[in-house]
């Protein structure tokens, strides 16, 4: 059994997007543990269900839905599943995510599109259907979590859409925040810095790689845990006084 948190998320029930790998899948565990009800969310539904399993095992309760947060509708059904699934959502995190690297001059108009559909549009996408039926529900205390990085707040050499995306993100959780400050909904972002996962692991363990972990200040990656503090107060009732604020988590990287 896992140990469990110190923060209770008792009687809130999350939906985390891009939860089949990486961050995601890291912060449904921890939901799950802190006594959420989780709804895991990604395109490839059939990658989520030993992640189920694996929350089931451990004492939690969780559901599996398909959803591909560029697409509105798949969006709507998503949160129409997680309801009839699990009841009415009133925490949700943004985290789904896409990273390409290389020189602006040489990116396609492709990489550029399909970069802001995944960071931009499924942000909002995710945000704004989740809003909607908060304010339907009723409830005060409701929870949304966009999930940008240390490149929304600083460039980072090779890239260029990635950065700009996720600085769009940051702002996008402000500009919510202000409009839905009174409708029972607290809007935050959260900036992790370089942690490894399976879509940069290649790259780290490239020599050029190692040389930029060499670079940073204590010369180390962070380690997902290294979140868990920060994103466990943002979806918790202790947060009731926090809206439109953005938390960079890095390790110190950005000095």
């Amino acid at each position: 059994m896992s140990t469990p948190t110190s923060v209770s998320l008792q009687d809130r029930t999350a939906l985390v997007t891009g939860a089949s790998s990486g961050f995601g899948m890291h912060f449904s565990r921890l939901l799950a543990r802190a006594g959420a009800r989780v709804v895991l969310a990604a395109r490839r539904i059939d990658r989520l269900h030993a992640l189920v399993e694996e929350i089931e095992q451990d004492g939690g309760r969780a559901a599996a839905v398909a959803m591909d947060v560029t697409d509105e509708s798949s969006v709507i059904a998503g949160f129409d599943e997680a309801e009839r699934l699990l009841g009415p959502i009133d925490t949700v995190i943004a985290n789904a995510g896409i990273s390409n690297s290389g020189a602006a001059l040489s990116l396609t108009v492709e990489d550029f599109d399909a970069m802001m559909a995944v960071n931009v549009r499924g942000a909002f996408l995710t945000a704004r259907e989740a809003a909607r039926r908060m304010v339907k529900a009723g409830k005060d205390d409701n929870r949304i979590i966009l999930v940008a990085s240390i490149g929304g707040l600083k460039p980072l050499p090779g890239v260029a859409t990635y950065c700009t995306s996720k600085a769009a993100v940051v702002m996008l959780g402000q500009c919510l925040a202000r409009e839905w400050l009174n409708k029972g909904i607290a809007v935050n972002v959260l900036c992790p810095g370089y942690v490894r996962t399976k879509l940069n692991a290649e790259w780290f363990d490239s020599d050029a790689g190692a040389k930029q972990i060499a670079g940073l200040p204590r010369r180390r990656l962070m380690v997902a845990e290294q979140l868990d503090d920060m994103l466990l107060l943002l979806a918790s009732p202790n947060a009731s006084g926090i809206t439109g604020s953005v938390f960079k988590v890095d390790d110190g990287q950005t000095l």
